[in-house]
Formats: C-alpha cells, sequence, structure tokens
C-alpha cells in the first residue's frame, strides 16, 4: 500500500510517499525555522503564511521523479492508495493549510483520505527504514516542543497514555532557558551545542561544574513530568550570576550542561522506570527532544550496563523533527478513512488514551 502524507501542524511543510508503512519512497520538508529564529520562537501567523506559499510546492516535488540529493520515487498519483493527513493537535492556522489541501486532492481525485493524530504518528519514524520493527509490548516516549507524553504500546491498535506533561514539555524548556541564556532558538540544539564545550572548560579551567539544578518529579511514583521548576530555578540561577557579576561564557556553559543533564535524567529514568514495571520488549522514542544525543547516550549506557536489557528504537534526527514520513506510517497502520467532508483541524486534539 502506498500512501501520500502530508503535515503542517507547526513551521514544518512536509509531504512524504510511503510503502507499506516502512520505506521511504519520497520525502520533502520545507522548514520557515530561519524566520523564527529572529523573534525567538514560532509566530503562528507567519508560519502559516509560508505553508500556503510552500504547500504546493512541497507535493509537487515529492512527486517530482527527476531529483538530486533527497529521497525520490517514480510514484505519481495513479499509484497512490491514500492520502494522510495531520488534523493535530498543533496551530490552527498551520493544520489548515493541510488539511485543507489534503481534502481538496481526496475530492479530486477520489482516493481515501486518514486522518492522522501526530503526537501518536511521531513513533512511527521508528518503523521506517529499518531492517527489523520495535517487538510488542513497547513503551513509548514522545518528547517534543509542545508535548512529553509517555505510552504503554500493547500492539498497535492499543495505545494506552500513562503520564505527560502537567505543565511546560521538555522541548518548551530547552526554548526557555536558551533564551535566559542569551542562546539561539531552536533552544535544544542551542544549549546541546553550548553544553558540548562544557569538558573543554572543565580542563581549561580545572575545576567541576558548580551549578545544579533540580530534577522534578524524577522520583515521585507516578509517569508525569514537570519542567516548569526547572525553568523557574534556572531563572533564579541567571539573576544571581548576573547580580554577583559572574553571568559569563563560563556559567553560560556551565547552565546549559546542567539542563540538558537535568532534562535528559527525568526523561531517562521515567522511560526505564515505566520499561521495567510492564515488562516490555521495546523503548520507543519519537519527537524533536529525541535527536538529543545525550538523551540518546543516557539510554543507550543504561541499558547496556544493567540486567534490564531490551532494545531501544531511536529514530535518526531527521525523522525526528516533524515531517511527513511518519504520518504516511502512521495511517498505514491505522488505516481508518474517513469520508474528506467530515475531516476537520483540529488543534487540542486529545493525546491521552486508554
Amino acid at each position: 500500500m502506498i500512501i501520500l502524507g502530508i503535515e503542517s501542524s507547526c513551521d514544518e511543510t512536509a509531504c512524504a510517499i510511503v510503502k507499506d508503512g516502512r520505506e521511504i519512497l519520497s520525502s520533502v520538508v520545507s522548514s520557515s525555522k530561519d524566520l523564527h529564529t529572529k523573534t525567538g520562537g514560532i509566530i503562528p501567523e507567519i508560519a502559516a503564511r509560508e505553508q500556503v506559499k510552500c504547500m504546493i510546492p512541497v507535493i509537487n516535488l515529492t512527486m517530482k521523479p527527476a531529483c538530486a540529493g533527497r529521497q525520490c520515487s517514480n510514484v505519481t498519483m495513479n499509484h497512490i492508495d491514500a492520502i494522510a493527513v495531520t488534523v493535530g493537535p498543533g496551530l490552527i492556522g498551520s493544520l489548515l493549510v493541510g488539511v485543507e489541501t489534503a481534502k481538496t486532492i481526496a475530492y479530486l481525485t477520489g482516493k481515501p483520505l486518514i486522518p492522522v493524530n501526530h503526537v501518536f504518528a511521531h513513533l512511527y519514524a521508528n518503523w521506517l527504514n529499518v531492517e527489523q520493527p520495535p517487538s510488542f509490548p513497547a513503551i513509548a516516549l514522545v518528547v517534543s516542543g509542545g508535548h512529553t507524553e509517555l505510552f504503554l504500546m500493547k500492539n498497535h491498535r492499543e495505545i494506552k497514555w500513562l503520564g505527560g506533561t502537567r505543565d511546560d514539555a521538555a522541548g518548551e524548556t530547552f526554548d526557555k532557558t536558551a533564551r535566559l541564556l542569551g542562546l539561539g532558538y531552536p533552544g535544544g540544539p542551542a544549549i546541546a551545542a553550548e553544553a558540548a564545550k562544557h569538558i573543554t572548560y572543565n580542563i581549561k579551567h580545572i575545576t567541576k561544574n558548580q551549578i545544579k539544578l533540580p530534577r522534578p518529579m524524577m522520583h515521585e511514583e507516578t509517569f508525569d513530568f514537570s519542567f516548569s521548576g526547572l525553568k523557574t530555578a534556572t531563572l533564579r540561577e541567571v539573576n544571581k550570576l548576573k547580580t554577583i557579576s559572574q553571568f559569563n561564557n563560563l556559567t553560560i556553559t556551565q547552565l546549559s550542561f546542567e539542563i540538558q543533564e537535568a532534562i535528559t535524567d527525568v526523561l531517562v529514568d521515567k522511560t526505564l522506570k515505566a520499561a521495567e514495571k510492564y515488562k516490555v520488549k521495546s523503548i520507543l522514542l519519537g519527537g524533536g527532544v529525541a535527536a538529543n544525543l545525550r538523551l540518546k547516550e543516557k539510554i543507550q549506557f543504561i541499558i547496556h550496563n544493567s540486567k534490564f536489557i531490551i532494545p531501544a528504537f531511536i529514530p535518526p534526527p531527521s525523522l525526528c523533527t516533524d515531517n511527513a514520513s511518519y504520518i504516511a506510517s502512521f495511517a498505514y497502520f491505522h488505516n481508518h478513512p474517513i469520508p474528506w467532508q467530515e475531516i476537520q483541524a483540529r488543534p487540542d486534539l486529545e493525546v491521552e488514551v486508554g
């Protein structure tokens, strides 16, 4: 089965063609990230306007057989069996661009149209272009700019929500703390790059990291997350350092290191506790923050050095951030088309299931 996927929930405009939920035949992503870098965050109206301009060219490029430096295929619309589109959650203006485009294509071609929840769909990046797909049951962590959610996947049909963030998502916390430190947007890569300097500074200055930040809710029994306290603690530390004239390149690096350590410690601890409790056969990560190298290192290190050894699936960075490949993959495994007239953009689409 060949599915054309469309994703436009935030600031990316993406289209992909995926075969049998596993093989990416073509994938194109156009991002307006550079426009939002100037303002330190996404401006919804700007994102939607860019998507209006980019959507048709991105679809055409995805279908174009002659391409260089990207995945492509000779698939035409006649080969497409169904269309999948993100209906939520996300920014309403952005969602409308993708949804209305997909509805128009479905109307003109008569192809079935499958609505997709892009939070769940993030996890299906782990089924793409892999020799051995994940085994069930699996613990699945979706960690992105807008969501930090932990699920138990008994199979493709039974997905139980175990817990989520009570306030800021992990990606949002990276963005907000990066802004406090005067770093760039998006915050996750900016903090990761700054944190990578930490060892160099330690060797040069012969000192240990003196800044310690909290790991909110890490030792609580629930599988919920909370990162607002970490953001507040960072603000207090920045203000304290400024008061004593010690907010400089060294302390910014130390803070970046500690922020990344705190966030990833909590994510890894909760995920592995859930995996052990439910005796799963796989651990899955999805979402933009799953591209964080430190997060990947910690999960792999702990699994490798513990008695609890199960495979951890973490997509390559290109499949962690928003794209349409995982949208099409999800639609293959959850093939529930509905009439195009009934499909609507749903910015507040529920993620708590089971």
